[in-house]
């Protein structure tokens, strides 16, 4: 059975309706009555502690947004850290990521059983309050919105927190006209009766507030363009609502003299105070607005309980496909595309949550806090740990200001903010950190194969470190039967029969030749007018071919002795899920077919995609369903797809035996300087023992002329832009199109210019 993958289906919108949906739930309708009691009466102060818990948010989403959009996975933080710091600390971070979202889920879902219990007569069962019954219902339709799929998700909520924000914005307005200074610091202590001491404190009980930030990270492998969107929706989520949180928090302190506001409905009860009973005619408008409000509430839990089931079922998704948890989390449903199982595990965790702590909300939220502030303390080190290992892969298109100064406040804060928890929520955060050790050491360390990059940097410098820092990496270093496989991966997308052996036997001769893996893709499309769910009533055949090919890929490969992984992609596109399934599996090289696809200018990137990225690795594109290789010829002329289509032709030396021949097309009368560059660049490029041969005419039909002799040529894109080659052709396009014999074009990523990818180079 093969892997399979999520689509991309989050635009910025969804993304940032995630966060702020999230963020924006029991935090402003049920936490602000119990802050301002909490302790003896914190009392307005605790408007600080909102602002605070901003604050630290902030700094810990500058860090999450570079993760991010370096390695768009989901997952979130625990591939982050799983990838930096390694599985030991990945193991904690997903376990930790993953029941403090199951926490926070179960107290979204009592916040908004509280709600519930306002317009129905909920039953109550034995062991069970009334409030923790309607939690349950909910948290259950919840489960089921998430099982149907993250873009359906994606919807929901860009409705819920539009009407959400709506509401909040009315009750603004009328608060500011009802505002009155008095009530807010005229009460016997003023604005701090318990000591500015009481801000941390009111900081660590309301922090569960600012969760949802982090939550879009998770699912970035759903979202479109996430080097633009992932940053914005992360620090714009934290920005807004942090805003917002002052705003309503001062307001209701304003309207509401702060030791009667309401620890069950203080929002509520604000609006009554702050409209009027009557505009005109019309009156009831308070009780209205009263209610109003309380549908907001709901509408707020609702959608914080939503996002965050999605984000957790995500992280357990990841961690299956680490083999950090069975692999049997990995099922992809075969209508909706959704990890259903992880979304049903992870539901079964918040029942049990609901029903054993819904009775204390205290304990739910700062164990979810706790648990998360671990998590971002993780991040933080990895973060640094990626920087100064200056490992190649990772590229982010966002960077944090001020570094290191912003990671390492970043861990700083986070775990400080810890020492002001509750002793029991640290005890029960800490037997689960405990336990994902123990989780690690017993299951998964023979079974998953990550190497993280801080073990790699320390066993790269153990003359350098102390014998006890060396043996401790390798103390909890993974023993997978993959562990030891550190080569680079070549990804095939196989999308036809007829060329499957002929792309494997490519991809199977380069990863034998560098010790590396073939991973074959097939991209299961469906067309943008057709949904998924109408397109599942044909998808039994779509499946059975999928397996077909892919069996026979990894049949096929056999005959190299090289790892080989197949993968279903689950997507509405085509070509445009090659590069991201290249990106998102971290492949080293593509090998696609041809097929007669019309690349643009003899690329395989579309004229969208040619001006606004580059190539993700190394591709190499054959025209041509069978290859009996005996020799191949290699024209060039230098540049770096020459190089690549050199590594391509020694490979295929040493692994299946073929002749290689190098061709130079010179001008009339410089053979001589010719034969001295193929010399050069033949001994260069380890192809010394290649037959030289240099010709005079012209490029285009000497190509053709010699490289009928020979059963494959290999052919390195040129340096054109894209209008260049649409207006004065290309020569791979051309080679491509009127050569009989097959060919292979090669095409190593570069950076260029705007300027450039318009017009060429020279």
């Amino acid at each position: 059975m093969s892997e399979e993958e999520l689509a991309k289906d989050l635009g910025l919108v969804s993304a940032m309706t995630i966060g702020i949906g999230t963020m924006i739930g029991a935090g402003i309708f049920v936490l602000p009555g119990v802050a301002v009691n909490a302790d003896g009466g914190a009392g307005p102060i605790v408007v600080v502690s909102f602002i605070v818990g901003g604050v630290i948010a902030m700094v810990n989403a500058l860090s999450v947004s570079e993760l991010g959009t370096a390695m768009p996975k989901a997952g979130g933080g625990y591939y982050y850290i799983n990838k930096s710091l390694g599985p030991m600390f990945g193991s904690i971070a997903g376990m930790g990521d993953w029941m403090g979202l199951a926490f926070a889920s179960a107290f979204y879902s009592i916040g908004f059983g509280q709600y519930l219990a306002v317009f129905v007569d909920l039953p109550t069962i034995p062991g069970l309050n009334a409030i923790q019954v309607g939690a349950l219902v909910a948290g259950s339709i919840f489960i089921g919105v998430n099982y149907i799929g993250a873009k359906e998700t994606g919807g929901i909520q860009t409705v819920i927190v539009g009407l959400l924000l709506s509401i909040l914005a009315i009750f603004s307005v009328a608060g500011f006209f009802s505002f009155d200074y008095a009530t807010l610091a005229g009460n016997e202590g003023g604005l701090a009766p318990g000591g500015y001491g009481a801000i941390l404190p009111g900081t660590a009980l309301v922090f569960v507030s600012f969760l949802g930030y982090a939550k879009i990270a998770t699912v970035a492998e759903e979202l479109k363009n996430p080097g633009r969107n992932l940053p914005i929706a992360i620090i714009g989520s934290v920005a807004i609502v942090t805003v917002i949180y002052a705003i309503l928090v001062t307001t209701m302190l304003g309207v509401v003299p702060w030791p009667e506001l309401s620890q069950d409905a203080p929002v509520a009860q604000a609006a009554q105070v702050a409209f009027p009973e009557s505009i005109g005619p019309i009156t009831g408008v308070a009780g209205a607005a009263a209610a109003v409000m309380t549908v907001g509430a709901l509408l707020a839990t609702a959608s914080s309980a939503n996002a965050s089931i999605l984000a957790s079922a995500r992280i357990n998704f990841a961690m299956g496909r680490d083999k950090i948890v069975t692999n049997w989390l990995n099922e992809i449903h075969p209508n909706y595309a959704t990890p259903y199982r992880s979304i049903l595990v992870t539901g079964g965790l918040i029942v049990v949550f609901i029903a054993l702590l819904g009775q204390d909300i205290e304990i739910l939220s700062k164990a979810a806090s706790v648990l998360h502030l671990i998590v971002y303390a993780l991040m933080n080190v990895g973060l640094i740990v990626f920087r100064e290992a200056d490992t190649p892969e990772y590229d982010p298109d966002f960077t944090v200001p001020l570094y290191p100064i912003t990671p390492i406040l970043g861990a700083v804060l986070s775990l400080g903010l810890v020492a002001f928890m509750d002793g029991i929520e640290i005890a029960l955060s800490g037997a689960f950190v405990v336990a994902a050790v123990a989780w690690y050491f017993l299951y998964a360390r023979d079974k998953t194969d990550q190497q993280g990059v801080l073990s790699e940097f320390i066993r790269s410098r153990e003359g350098e470190l102390p014998d006890q820092v060396v043996g401790a990496a390798d103390a909890v270093a993974p023993t997978g039967t993959g562990a030891e496989n550190e080569g680079p991966t070549i990804m095939v997308a196989v999308s036809n029969p007829r060329t499957e052996s002929a792309l494997i036997t490519l991809a199977g001769a380069l990863a034998q030749h560098e010790g590396g893996r073939v991973l074959a893709t097939h991209i299961v499309t469906v067309p943008d007018q057709t949904s998924l769910e109408t397109a599942a009533e044909n998808r039994t055949g779509l499946d059975q071919s999928s397996e077909e090919l892919l069996a026979e890929a990894a049949a096929d490969a056999e005959a190299f002795d090289v790892p080989i992984e197949t993968k279903t992609i689950l997507s509405h596109r085509g070509i445009e899920e090659v590069f991201d399934a290249a990106r998102t599996n971290d492949a080293d090289t593509v090998v696609m077919g041809y097929g007669g696809t019309r690349f643009a200018g003899g690329r395989v990137e579309g004229s969208l995609d040619e001006l606004t990225h580059d190539l993700p690795c190394d591709f190499l594109v054959l025209d041509g369903q069978r290859l009996d290789l005996s020799d191949v010829l290699v024209p060039t002329a230098g540049g770096p797809s020459s190089d690549l289509s050199a590594e391509v032709a020694r490979a295929l030396r040493d692994t299946l035996g073929v002749d290689v021949s190098l061709l130079y097309v010179a001008d009339s009368g410089e053979e001589e300087s010719g034969r001295e560059f193929l010399a050069g660049w033949a001994g260069g490029h380890g192809l010394a023992d290649a037959d030289l041969r240099v010709e005079t005419g012209d490029v285009e039909e000497t190509i053709g002329r010699v490289g009928g002799e020979y059963s494959l040529v290999i052919v390195g894109a040129t340096e054109r832009g894209l209008l260049s080659r649409i207006v004065r052709g290309s020569l791979a396009f051309e080679t491509i199109e009127n050569l009989d014999t097959p060919v292979l074009l090669s095409e190593r990523p570069s950076a260029r210019s705007l300027w450039e990818r318009l017009f060429g180079g020279r």
